[in-house]
Order: structure tokens, then sequence, then C-alpha cells
């Protein structure tokens, strides 16, 4: 690999770069070398153990054999086109064993009698072919082992990086590829602006070393999976204009104890010599887990010494150097506590799930490279997807043009991107699987009592679009409401009104169809989780009071996954049943007075969902009437 040498000149500007051609190594410095050594060393060995078993054997001639044959003192023999090895009857006099012989035999059965008629002692002596033996004895096992070996080689993917794959995989992004700004990242402004000070000491390290501080040694970016990390990192690299390694934390982790230790050690050498420069390290969890916290072998397994050797090298490089550490994660709360110390990842940057405005950004930054039409409100698509992070947005904007193409459109217009949303959000369309009429008649129900009760209660959200078109796995139809704005806290009447929009479809089976379907299923599973949140962790319920009931353990980041603890007594938990089951049933009593009240929308409603199985946000405000009273009841 070509070596590259750094330097600041004086005005403060970006490193300039010299490359350097280096020799290209020796043939005798390469695994392949070592491989053709270490066959050679077995060959060599077998023949010598070869020869020291033949010379145990004593070579008499070929008539002295046919003489021991006729007076029966052969006790066994083998025969080969080229020799004849065999034991005799009688002892050796120093060995007091069997004597074991070998003799060339002479094919020639006429000139054997004759000379056995003369009396005369003869032995066969075959001609030699060193050519032959050559070939055979010495390419042809050499040749189909080095070929056995390449083709093993490439089958495991590990041709020229050393013997069995053990070989540094850091990955230098070399200046040819394209270069990655800010202007490439969207959203997310404070993270940059925290990381754009790491490069201004990447740029010029003695502007903090003058008065008297250090750079950091790492920056760690935590955040949900998809937010664009490892673009961040890169971003970095590229606007300090120095090298970026790049390498995966799941890469230093091979079946040999000490493989992952010595890449570290490495890894960092190669660092110094470059820098300064930039060690990107992806998925850190994967080796910097917490230390003790699952089954090990002898005190310490692999990973475990990888990460020693990580903390060990980050505690050790001089800061003045120039090389930062970046590392990303999605699960920081299971890295080791000696990792996120100070003096090792001194910063942990935030890159968390975009707003509404960084959203608009992103897709605008996506949407660059697409033909839009004329009809295409990225705002009304951020609007659209609230919780996306960046690679959802891009992987929008890229099914919106495969639809487009799909259609034989000349332009990506708000169409493609609604259908793209819809397949991100429920699925693709089931166009096949079709709904007999009383299915149909049943969900047309179901998704018009959701859509009646969202837009009834004080603080449900506007309905953007209400389909009965089957999607994905098991969704038969969907609601889907619309944000109107960003939202980062949710009070008491909010969430009673969320419980009350859930149950709403099941109520408006109950009300028309007189019995209710599994449809609802998960309608009632979400909104029991969130009464139970109410009560226990929010502190949401009178009777009990303003505590919360339960330790809960973060198992992936942001509370994907939680595991609860109990740490309450039994009568606690029968009320807690109580105050969940009691705002679960207010919710539906609400749900059943305002489907009640306005039966005649519900069934005007269900009609038109059922005749044009996809009806809008304003077809559904102008069915039920957008300036509708709210009743005290429905309060």
């Amino acid at each position: 690999m070509d070596k590259k040498n750094f330097s600041l000149n004086g005005n403060g500007d970006k490193p300039k770069i010299e490359i350097n051609r280096s020799t290209p190594r020796k043939f005798w410095q390469s695994p392949n070398f070592t491989l053709i050594m270490y066959l050679l060393f077995i060959f060599f060995s077998f023949q010598v153990w070869q020869g020291y078993q033949e010379a145990k054997r004593e070579e008499i001639p070929y008539s002295e054999f046919l003489q021991h044959v006729q007076n029966k003192e052969v006790q066994e023999a083998v025969v080969t086109d080229k020799l004849i090895r065999g034991t005799l009857k009688s002892k050796d006099e120093r060995t007091n064993q069997p004597r074991k012989f070998i003799t060339v035999p002479l094919w020639n059965m006429d000139l054997a009698r004759l000379l056995e008629k003369q009396g005369v002692k003869y032995t066969y002596r075959p001609s030699s072919d060193w050519l032959g033996n050559f070939l055979f004895n010495w390419v042809l096992p050499f040749g189909l082992l080095f070929l056995l070996w390449g083709w093993m080689a490439k089958r495991m993917g590990s041709m020229g990086k050393g013997f069995l794959n053990l070989g540094n995989k850091v990955h230098i992004h070399p200046d040819s590829l394209p270069k990655v700004t800010f202007d490439d990242v969207a959203g997310n402004d404070e993270a940059k602006q925290e990381l754009k000070e790491t490069i201004d000491f990447l740029k010029d390290p003695q502007r903090i070393q003058r008065l008297g501080g250090r750079m950091p040694k790492g920056v760690l970016l935590v955040g949900p999976p998809g937010t664009g990390k490892t673009l961040m990192a890169r971003a970095v690299a590229g606007e300090a204009g120095v090298p970026f390694f790049n390498i995966s934390g799941s890469e230093f982790i091979e079946m040999f104890v000490g493989v992952g230790a010595a890449r570290v050690r490495e890894m960092f050498e190669q660092a110094r010599e470059k820098a300064p420069c930039i060690i990107f390290i992806d998925e850190l969890d994967a080796i910097g887990r917490a230390r003790g916290a699952g089954p090990v072998m002898g005190g310490h397994d692999e990973r475990e010494q990888t990460l020693n050797q990580l903390l060990t090298e980050m505690d050790g490089f001089d800061p003045s150097t120039g090389v930062v550490v970046m590392a990303a994660t999605n699960r920081p709360e299971i890295l080791d506590k000696a990792l996120l110390r100070a003096g090792r990842f001194d910063r942990q940057i935030l890159v968390d799930k975009p707003d509404l405005e960084a959203r608009e950004e992103i897709l605008r930054l996506h949407a660059r490279r697409l033909k839009l039409a004329d009809d295409v409100d990225l705002r009304v698509v951020a609007q659209r997807t609230p919780g996306f992070v960046g690679a959802d947005l891009e992987n929008i904007c890229n099914e919106a043009a495969i639809r487009a193409v799909r259609e034989n459109h000349d332009n990506v217009t708000m169409k493609d991107f609604e259908a793209a949303i819809d397949r991100v959000i429920a699925g693709p369309e089931k166009k096949h699987r079709t709904l007999n009429a009383e299915e149909k008649h049943r969900v047309a129900y179901h998704e018009s009592g959701h859509t009646l009760v969202a837009e009834t209660v004080p603080t449900g959200e506007p309905v953007h679009k209400v389909s009965i078109i089957p999607r994905g796995v098991a969704a038969l139809g969907y609601t889907l409401q619309l944000p109107v704005d960003e939202k980062f806290l949710s009070t008491e009447q909010e969430l009673k009104d969320q419980i009350a929009i859930l149950l709403g479809g099941r109520v408006a089976e109950e009300i028309v169809l007189g019995d209710v379907s599994s449809g609802a299923s998960n309608d009632l599973e979400r909104a029991s989780e969130i009464a139970r949140s109410m009560v226990t962790q929010l502190g949401m319920s009178s009777r009990l009071g303003p505590l919360t009931w339960g330790k809960r353990r973060q198992l992936q980041y942001l509370g994907v996954e939680e595991q609860e603890e109990r740490n309450y007594s039994d009568e606690t938990a029968s009320l807690i049943d109580q105050e969940v089951k009691a705002l679960v049933e207010e919710g539906h009593r609400r749900a059943h007075e305002i489907l009640t009240g306005r039966r005649d929308l519900l069934d005007r409603l269900a009609r038109v969902l059922e005749e044009k199985e996809v009806i809008s946000g304003e077809e559904v405000k102008r069915i039920i009437g957008s300036d509708a009273p709210v009743t005290e009841v429905e309060k």
C-alpha cells in the first residue's frame, strides 16, 4: 500500500498530502512464500521418514530372493511393479527379529532362468529417470497442493489477505473516492456543530495546545439505526482532508485468540504513521460490550482481549499526534464503562431522529437526483413520515422512483411518493388477496370507526388517508393520521383520546354487526400498552398516585425493548390491573357514545369507503363536516 506523508502548511490550511510510491514487497516476505516453505518442510520430513523406514530393510540380490523362495524361507512378500518387500523366516542375529528385505525384480523370466542355470548371482538395477522422478515426486505433489490452497483461499475470500485470513482488515479510503462533506449530511445541526470543533483540531492542533488544552481522543456517535452516524464520520474526514480508517467492530474477532488484539495494535501503528487521521470503528458494541456480562472461558475471551488492547491503545497514544478515534453504536447502554470514561471517548454526540424541518431537508438532499413533477410537495412528504430516519427517507425516494418507472411516468409524481410511503409503512399492496363482500363490509366499518373517532375527539390528529386495500402480511386496512406539529410530550387527555381512537374500529363492529372479529387484536394490544404505561410509568392514576411501579431495564437503545422487574406487592398488582382495565373501558365507552351519536355519519363514511376502497383526508372532512360540534359526552 502506498505511504502518505501529511504536513500542515504555515497558514493553517488543510493538510497537504504527498504520495510516495514505496517498493513492492519481496516474494520471500509474502504469506505465499511462508506457505511454500511450510509445505516443503512437510514433504522433506515425509521423505526422510520414508527413507529411514527403507533403511531398516536389507537389500538382497534378486537371485538370492529366488533361492529363498525355492527353499521356502520367505515368510511374507509384497510385490509391486518396481520392488519386492518382505520378511524372511530366519532371524537377524543383532536384533533377534525376522529379517526384512527389499529387492528389485527382473521380470524377464527367460533371462532369469538362463542366469540361474549358469549359477550367476545377479541383481537388477532399473535405469535412472531423473526428470520423471522430479516431475512426479516433486512438481506434481507441490503443484496440486498449491492449487488446492489457492482454491480454498479464494473460497474463503482470503486471497491476498494472509494465512487463514488473519491479516489486517482496516479499510483506508483513498483520495480518489468521492469526497463527502457536511453539505451531503442533512439535519443534525447540533451534532455537526460539535464535530466541526474536531475538524478544527485536526487542521490546526497547535491552536488548542497553545492554551494548554488537548484535542479529544475519542468521539462516540450514538443514535438509532439509520440516522447517518457513518456518513457523519466520513463527512468529518472529508472536511478535514485527512485519511479515514474504517473498520467494523465484528471484523476484529476471529476464531483464533489474540487476532483481534493484534489487529488493534496494527491499526493504531498505521494510524500513527499517517497522522493526522481518523480511525472509525462502526458497531463498537461488537467488541466494547461490558466485561463480565456473559459466560467466558478462563476469565477472558477473544472479545475481552480485543477490548483490553483497545483501551490500552486509546489511553497510551499521544493526543498531539493528531489521531482521533471515532466510533458509532446504537446500544451505548451495554458498552464497558472503562471505554466511556474521560480520556478515551471524551465526547458522546447524539445523532437523533430528524424532526420535521430536518426530514424535509433530507428529502430535498435525496431528491436532487430525481426528476420531480410540479405537484410534488416534499413538505407534505416530511409531515407524513414522523419518526422516520435518514435511511428510511432515502428508501422512500428510491421507492417513489421505482414506482414512477413501473407506471411509465415521465416524472416522479406526488402519487408515487404517497404509494412509496404506504409501502414502507404498511407493506406492498396485496392485489391478489381479494376480500369477500362480508369481510370488505366489516373492514370498511372498522376503519370508519377509527376515522370518525379520530376526527371527533378534542386532541385527535387529522386523518390523512383511509384504505381497505390489504397490505403486508396481515393488514386488511389502515387509517393514517398526520400530526399537525412535532410533539415530544403527550398529556393525559391525549393518551385517553388515543385509546378511544384505537378502540373505535372494534366498537364500530359491535354497533353495526353485533359481534367483533380478530382484526382488532393489534388495536387492543396498543391500547392496553398505553393504559398500562399511564398507570405504572407516568403516574396518571388517582388511586395509585404519582408513583412509578416496576423497575425497567432497557435492553435496546431508546427503549425499543424493555424488561420489567417487579418491585410491588400482589395487592398493588391487582390495583394496577383494575386501573388499566378502567382506562380501557373508559376509552371503549367514549368511542361507543361517539359512534352511536353519529351513526348516520358512520354509515355514510363506510359506504363511500366500501365503494372507493381509498379515500383522502379532504374527502373524510367533506363527508363528516370539518366544523362538527364536539359534545360534552365526547369530551
